[in-house]
């Protein structure tokens, strides 16, 4: 279970792709943008860790739900928690801004694939947004904040509820591009796999543990994910039997 809230913190790196076909020279500049971050990330997660077990000790750590504003109480005194507690919301708040921009992307893209969901796929060119899938995004937000609501910790149910599904999608992507290079090997990719296929089976095996992990572990908000996981793959059975132009005109 430590493992799944440890790995949420890293959570993110791979939204940069969902940009991917707004960035300028994409093939260079997307893997620069992925390598940089993950790579500053994980070494400010470990100075970070680092200073918490200097400052505190294990034990201090372990006693502690706000382990950074205790270190910054202890260190500085007051004012230096209650400017970090700023520091926490800034960040949160970018984060989320961030991931509005990005998510948003992919239900406009699933909008585009599949009749269904057309009218997902509608861009808004006066503002340059996908109006639609932001509307639709907003409102499942909505939800997952009223399910967290009504339970006792809010926010360990709406990671209950995103884990199982975020593990499965990233154990799908890796069999993906597996399956892909075997069914059309001549195919020009703008990407290399460094090690393949070793690197792509490491990370389906890493991602098929973190999601026996997250099922094992946590409560309800892990079977609402999967129910609704469910209702998706119903859905998809239902647009194959949609023309595209009946969706369209809906």
């Amino acid at each position: 279970m430590a493992m799944v809230f440890v790995l949420l913190t890293y959570g993110g790196w791979n939204e940069a792709a969902y940009v991917s076909a707004e960035l300028r020279d994409v093939g260079r500049n997307m893997v620069r943008a992925l390598l940089l971050s993950i790579g500053l990330i994980a070494v400010l997660y470990v100075l970070v860790n680092a200073a918490y077990l200097r400052g505190l000790g294990v034990a201090g750590m372990s006693g502690s739900e706000a382990v950074a504003a205790k270190l910054m109480r202890a260190t500085v005194g007051p004012v230096g928690a209650h400017l970090l507690s700023l520091l926490v919301v800034a960040a949160a708040l970018s984060s989320a801004s961030a991931t509005i921009f990005t998510g948003a992307r992919t239900s406009y893209a699933l909008g585009e694939d599949f009749s269904l969901f057309a009218f997902l796929g509608r861009w808004r060119e006066r503002s340059g947004t996908p109006a639609r899938a932001l509307w639709v995004q907003g409102a499942v937000v909505g939800l997952l904040v009223g399910l967290g609501a009504l339970t006792r910790d809010g926010f360990s149910s709406m990671v209950d509820y995103t884990a199982p599904v975020f593990w499965l999608f990233f154990f799908l992507t890796g069999v993906a591009l597996l399956v892909l290079r075997r069914r059309d090997p001549d195919r020009s990719r703008p990407f290399a796999v460094p090690l393949y296929p070793l690197t792509p089976l490491a990370f389906c095996a890493a991602s098929l543990y973190m999601l026996w992990s997250s099922l094992t572990y946590t409560g309800v908000g892990a079977l609402v994910g999967v129910a609704v996981l469910l209702v998706g793959g119903a859905l998809l059975v239902v647009q194959k039997r949609t023309p595209r132009a009946a969706a369209d005109s809906s």
